[in-house]
């Protein structure tokens, strides 16, 4: 026999709230399609005296059901957190997938989940939302189980981009890999980023009088735009820094592993152990083997005018959260 979930026990909500504004889904990105929905569970919480809340999975539901179709990730859950953070949403209730729960048909998981664990009273989904088993719950199943188990359901259209295309995790990741990071930005809300800690490196840059923080080898779930050196800004402990990125192998000095290495402009301090965030703007150039020292440190200091450049053009209407 299945285990259901304990009402309130486990919800991680506090007792007092007893009903809920709810959302569910992935989220992967949380790209304006999704901040669009966040915004509006957010506002009938506020309308209806409820609690907000995004149910959302950990990890990727296709890495149990289909790990070989599971997509490379745009945000790891830390990311996720982050924006998610500032959604002004009142909760997020991460729900770990597993292959019990995968087999869960679209009715046993609203009433398990959706209502017996967080009582919803309003669901809002997007235009293309499904989920149970199959993806098996749809608009119209769900609202008809709404009908039946005494809550609303509420779709939100699309957010298309400069094209008219719908915007979605694909397409997002489409332009990332594509090196557009244009376009993923627009499709984003924000630059496209990656986080992680500040590890000890070799100190070559040190040496060429272009010192770099390194963040190692990037996670194999993270999807990353094509080996490179890319304008970015970098979010610290110690404040917010320009700068310019390797992205991938150092083929000067024979390193052919991939790593992120990052030379802050106009920054003084020990970011040793210290948990950053790269905003990745823009694309410089490619990867690239140099005869020595002498050019490479000619090219950096190209890459460094370029990257101060780039950095000091105003962000696109579509860039920033709205």
């Amino acid at each position: 026999m299945r285990k259901r979930f304990r009402s309130w026990d486990d919800s991680g909500l506090p007792p007092t709230a007893r009903g809920t504004v709810l959302t569910v889904g992935t989220f992967d990105g949380v790209h304006r399609g999704h901040q669009r929905v966040l915004e509006c569970i957010a506002q009938r919480g506020e309308e209806q005296g409820l609690s907000s809340v995004l149910v959302t999975f950990e990890p990727h539901p296709l890495e149990i059901v289909r790990k070989e179709a599971a997509p490379p990730l745009l945000t790891l859950a830390p990311e996720k957190l982050e924006v998610i953070a500032e959604s002004g949403i009142n909760y997020l209730a991460i729900v770990p997938f597993t292959p019990a729960l995968q087999k869960y048909d679209a009715a046993s998981f609203v009433d398990e989940i959706l209502r017996q664990r967080f009582h919803v009273r309003h669901l809002v989904i997007g235009h293309d939302h499904g989920f149970g088993r199959g993806r098996a719950g749809d608009v119209e199943v769900l609202r008809r189980l709404g009908e039946t188990r005494g809550f609303t359901v509420e779709v939100v259209p699309a957010v298309a981009d400069e094209d008219g295309a719908a915007i979605s995790s694909t397409t997002s990741r489409r332009a990332i890999t594509a090196g557009d990071l244009e376009r993923a930005a627009r499709s984003l809300g924000r630059a496209y980023s990656v986080a992680g800690r500040v590890q000890s490196g070799d100190r070559r840059g040190r040496l060429l009088g272009f010192p770099t923080i390194n963040l190692g080898a990037p996670s194999p779930r993270k999807l990353l735009p094509p080996a490179g050196v890319y304008a970015v800004r970098v979010q610290t402990p110690l404040g917010a820094f320009g700068g310019m990125m390797n992205l991938g192998p150092r083929p000067t000095f024979g390193d052919a592993a991939a790593g992120i290495e990052v030379h802050l402009f106009d920054a003084d301090g020990d970011f040793y152990n210290v948990s950053v965030r790269v905003d990745i703007v823009t694309r410089l150039r490619d990867t690239q083997r140099f005869e020595g020292a002498e050019a490479l440190v000619a090219q950096l200091r190209e890459d460094e005018k370029q990257a101060r450049a780039a950095l000091t053009q105003p962000l696109s209407s579509h860039n920033v959260k709205s």
